[in-house]
């Protein structure tokens, strides 16, 4: 017979999340322990960060990565993305100053724990919020980088592998792959 998880409030999932040791995803009540990265998961992440930040410095945006916790309405969830690219002024949760609303890029590198799930429901939950322009997925193991971005209404899919630039639509600039994957081994 299984057991019914517990049930947590919002207010208590923040309390709670203070005091934690790790980071917590909260899903509708539910709160789920994220796992640690590797190195490698690290080193993609630092990359496409320094990438960012150097291309966009003087632009009115904000990048974040891995503790900075971002708010889902639609969904009740409250997630911690790799990366983030906020469109300034930042908004926050009502009543919340650690708690970011309105992403316009949003990156995951993928683990092979996490990987389905990035690609669907989280994605899905993504969807829900309404300044969410652009999505990628990043592979560790290999060059690979799935890239979803809209336009109107529509959400268009583009991959890219080897040395290629991303022309990322929200913030009007490109990326190379090179640049993500700087000092990464695939051994």
């Amino acid at each position: 017979m299984l057991t019914p998880t517990k049930k947590y409030s919002l207010t208590e999932y923040f309390d709670r999340e203070i005091l934690a040791e790790t980071r917590n995803e909260y899903i509708d009540g539910e709160i789920i322990e994220m796992t640690g990265g590797t190195p490698t998961h690290n080193r993609v992440i630092g990359n496409f960060f320094v990438a960012l930040h150097q291309a966009i410095q003087d632009k009115p945006y904000g990048i974040f990565v891995t503790d900075q916790r971002l708010w889902i309405p639609a969904q009740r969830i409250a997630t911690y993305p790799d990366v983030m690219v906020m469109a300034e002024p930042l908004e926050y949760q009502e009543g919340r100053k650690d708690t970011l609303v309105n992403p316009i890029l949003i990156a995951e590198v993928l683990s092979p724990s996490t990987a389905n799930y990035d690609r669907s429901s989280k994605f899905a939950a993504f969807r829900t919020i309404p300044s969410f322009q652009e999505y990628l997925l990043i592979a560790q193991d290999r060059i690979y980088v799935e890239h979803f971005y809209k336009e109107g209404d529509r959400w268009i899919f583009a991959a890219y592998e080897g040395d290629e630039n991303i022309p990322l639509q929200s913030v009007d600039l490109a990326i190379a792959t090179k640049a993500i994957y700087q000092r990464v081994s695939f051994e």
